[in-house]
């Protein structure tokens, strides 16, 4: 799945950053870059556009102003120098908020949340329209030496932390990449994945059995914190994940 998004910022040297950002992410099409509010409005009225990377600090009408003028609005990742806007951005249901300067690792965390978003709402019309469509198979990217990965989430067995970054387990490969795990958390759905250690998450489907503080899933074994045992037993059975 593509997302159609839009850059719009009032300075030369921002637009030229978030572009290359851009074109690094695989699933993000860049279908215009705006120096103002007025700009992007035409073009949403022209294009079909998924998100907007929006500055709030803007001449003739701020991002803030803007997504106030709206009826209906793409999704939304503020970008912009100040943040003491962070709070009342979110009363617009912005995907997230980046303050500049702003990393290609946190924009990455922003574009992967923002695909997230966009593929179950699209895949709630699909449903509504095509009842017995099944589900697109989804993923997300990680950077893991010094490239960007695709990761399919059906591939992924287990995600381990280890101090400043995470190990994540596949059918196939470990990939390790400097994220935080409560980043990663956000960008796995909960229906197939659970935190069942601060330092471990781990597909539902992939489990194999419990064996004592420990989940099972092929030859690993990832261990349970002693306060989530019976809420990962109870998670796990009653998605008949496991035979009782």
């Amino acid at each position: 799945m593509n997302i159609n998004c839009v850059i719009v910022d009032d300075e030369a040297l921002a637009r030229k950053g978030l572009e290359q950002y851009v074109k690094k992410i695989e699933f993000l099409k860049l279908v215009g870059i705006c120096k103002n509010a007025m700009q992007v409005n035409t073009l949403i009225n022209e294009e079909n556009i998924d998100l907007l990377f929006l500055d709030i600090e803007m001449p003739m009408i701020s991002g803030i102003e803007f997504l106030k003028s709206l009826k209906s609005t793409p999704k939304v990742i503020f970008t912009t120098a100040y943040s003491e806007y962070a709070i009342d951005s979110f009363e617009f249901d912005v995907v997230d908020y980046l303050v500049k300067p702003i990393s290609f690792e946190r924009f990455l965390q922003a574009s992967n949340k923002a695909y997230r978003q966009i593929a179950r709402e699209k895949q709630k019309e699909q449903i509504v329209k095509e009842p017995e469509i099944k589900e697109e198979e989804d993923f997300i990217f990680i950077k893991a030496d010094n490239r960007l990965v695709k990761v399919m989430l059906n591939d992924i067995l287990y995600v381990e932390s280890m101090q400043n970054y995470i190990r994540i387990i596949t059918k196939s490969e470990n990939l390790i990449t400097l994220v935080p795990l409560k980043k990663i958390r956000e960008l796995l759905p909960e229906k197939d994945f659970i935190q069942i250690h601060k330092s471990f998450i781990v597909a539902k489907s992939k489990v194999e059995a419990i064996s004592g503080n420990q989940v099972v899933i092929g030859d690993h074994k990832i261990k349970i914190a002693r306060t989530s045992r019976d809420a990962t037993i109870k998670a796990l059975t009653a998605e008949k994940i496991l035979k009782k």
